[in-house]
């Protein structure tokens, strides 16, 4: 069995189990945590089929922003932090098994890119990232437009979930703020000066 054959099994491997245990567990934070392993498991895999351009973006948009975002929501849910707090020491062990399983994916790519250097055939019209652009905008640009409105109704209605009214919020009315004087914004008192004997 050749080693990218390997390399592939076992990140197959490692993300059904992750995305089992994102379905499976019940600490929002671990759920999190296990996503982050399946994003960077499946950028291996597309590093695997010498999509670097796809694995990269993976990475970028999905652990640098989409997992920030939900770590946000989990944040702005009405959840117990006392409870998350006092059991801050369970999330090292799924924090640690994460990251050493990212390295050794990462390692695992690095070698595999090292062994078969040079057996993937270069497209001969330009890079793997030209090809895939012509291939979405061209022949899939209706399924990709349809995508992408169905995230922006998504987005739409994340925001209408999350923008409600809470009486402990304040709020600043701006057309108050700047019909203020400086009369009315600092009041100087006149004290009389005091000397000690």
């Amino acid at each position: 069995m050749a080693f990218t054959t390997l390399t592939f099994y076992a990140f197959a491997a490692i993300l059904v189990f992750a995305a089992l245990r994102v379905i499976t567990t019940r600490n929002p934070v671990h759920a999190a945590l296990w996503l982050v392993l399946c994003f960077f498991t499946a950028a291996g895999v597309w590093m695997l089929l010498r999509a670097e351009f796809l694995a990269i973006a993976l990475v970028l948009v999905y652990v640098g922003a989409v997992m920030v975002l939900f770590l946000f929501v989990v944040m702005m849910l009405d959840v117990n932090f006392d409870n998350l707090r006092k059991n801050f020491r369970s999330y090292i062990p799924v924090g640690a098994t994460v990251g050493i399983l990212v390295l050794i994916e990462m390692a695992l790519v690095v070698i595999g890119s090292r062994a078969d250097a040079g057996a993937a055939p270069v497209p001969s019209e330009g890079s793997n990232t030209r090809a895939l652009g012509r291939l979405i905008y061209v022949d899939y640009v209706y399924p990709f437009e349809i995508a992408a409105v169905v995230l922006l109704v998504a987005i739409i209605a994340a925001i209408a979930l999350t923008h409600r009214t809470r009486r402990e919020t304040k709020h600043q009315d701006p057309g108050q703020q700047v019909k203020v004087r400086r009369k009315d914004r600092i009041r100087l008192i006149d004290l009389p000066i005091e000397k000690k004997e």
